[in-house]
């Protein structure tokens, strides 16, 4: 994230105002998953840096850019309570761990808790960098300087301002970028107000990125992606299965909405499943164009790596399907291919017989039977098991064989909860 950067700033920013700097980077092979760090020392007098390493307990300022790695044992180690000042970017960076815990969570909460308390009160901050600098500067990876000019607005820098820009202009990298990066995390110090304004005026999500802020507002878009997906009748068998469930939960489990919700979800994903005409339609509906043109500026050429099963072939490496590369020319072949969705589930799919397919095909059948069991034996005592089952389908992930790999553990929790639930709904059959 530019961490070894913001450390060479500022050493040459000390050197130019005629001060002593010493830098050391502990780089923990980011590209691996590891920390990075820098230790910094500057000084009026040269000749008072003996060491540059921060000591435990050591450091006057810890400017964390990435939230984990300022809550880590060795960073935690060098703050000092009542004489180290944390400035830490709050922006949710997921780390390596991600690519094999799909399911991870980060411990946000505690580790800012973790923070404040080490460095007592008043003396941890924290500001979404992340997302200022690309709504300001158009490229999150200005976030480092955003932080680094947050600091200098409060005194904890101590270099001038006018010699951290020159040490921008000698980089020769982004100069413009990174010297408004740093004067809006200037401004963020002095009128927070105002920044966080011009972000919410600069970051607004197009609305296929908007978060959906009540199970009313989860369905209605889940129908109209549907019907887009395949038709008004599609999109119509989701809402009827979803409003049965939601009436059935208001009257067996008063108060609760959490199976409403999982199923609107689940049976959405299953329904919705990434075919070939699928990729098509959403490589050219829109969507897709808009996100290259907001994150790039032009004179880029784009690439499709794909699997086509209708060519075969497999990774010697992996064992997977084997990936080629097409160029730009597939945008029209998949402008094509998505108005060719009628085609999908009929006699006449040619994609329709692969065995990925047909496995998407009965996961959509096993879960509506599902929701028959769930309808004919709901009650409070079962609600709990009746969610974990409609939420299912947010374990099935991927593709080919990572896909089926995730669609036999789920099948196998599966037949566990269905003998839960059936267990708990015995009473109310007896009742009946």
């Amino acid at each position: 994230t530019g961490v070894v950067t913001i450390g060479a700033l500022l050493g040459m920013a000390a050197h130019l105002e005629g001060k002593g700097a010493g830098v050391i980077d502990m780089s923990g092979l980011a590209q691996k998953g590891g920390a990075v760090a820098v230790h910094l020392r500057i000084s009026d007098d040269p000749k008072q840096i003996k060491a540059i390493r921060a000591s435990a307990a050591g450091a006057d300022v810890v400017l964390g850019c990435d939230l984990v790695v300022t809550a880590s044992d060795k960073i935690l180690g060098v703050i000092r309570e009542g004489v180290t000042t944390v400035l830490a970017n709050s922006h949710e960076m997921m780390t390596g761990d991600f690519t094999r815990q799909p399911d991870l969570d980060l411990p946000v909460e505690q580790m800012r808790l973790a923070l404040e308390a080490r460095a007592g009160a008043g003396a941890a901050h924290f500001v979404d960098a992340s997302r200022a600098a690309a709504a300001l500067t158009g490229d999150s990876i200005a976030a480092n300087m955003f932080l680094l000019g947050h600091a200098y607005q409060l005194g904890q820098v101590p270099v001038s301002s006018q010699a951290i820009i020159a040490a921008i202009e000698l980089n020769k990298v982004a100069v413009q970028r990174n010297i408004d990066a740093f004067q809006w995390g200037r401004l963020a110090a002095h009128d927070p107000e105002a920044v966080a304004a011009a972000i919410e005026a600069s970051d607004r999500p197009e609305a296929e990125e908007r978060i959906s802020t009540s199970l009313e507002e989860v369905i209605t878009r889940r129908v109209e992606f549907l019907t887009a997906y395949q038709n008004r009748s599609w999109a119509e068998r989701y809402s009827r299965r979803v409003e049965t469930i939601r009436a059935l939960e208001a009257e067996r489990a008063p108060g609760e909405t959490a199976l409403a919700d999982a199923v609107a979800r689940g049976l959405f994903k299953l329904m919705a499943y990434k075919d070939e005409y699928e990729v098509a339609r959403l490589f050219t509906e829109g969507s897709f164009a808009r996100q290259i043109a907001k994150q790039f500026a032009g004179g880029y050429r784009i690439a499709f790596h794909l699997a086509p099963p209708i060519l075969g072939g497999t990774d010697p490496a992996t064992g997977r399907p084997a990936k080629r590369r097409f160029g730009q020319w597939m945008l029209p072949v998949f402008r094509v291919l998505a108005r060719a969705k009628w085609l999908r589930g009929t006699k006449f799919d040619p994609f329709g017989y692969n065995a990925e397919r047909r496995m998407e095909r009965q996961l959509i059948a096993d879960y509506e039977a599902d929701l028959d069991v769930i309808a004919a034996l709901l009650t409070p005592r079962n609600h709990a098991r009746a969610v974990e089952l409609a939420r299912l389908p947010e374990a099935i992930r991927g593709f080919g064989p990572v896909k089926k790999a995730s669609v036999t553990a789920a099948r196998t929790r599966r037949t566990t909860l269905l003998d839960d639930l059936k267990s708990a709904g015995g009473s109310r059959k007896r009742a009946a």
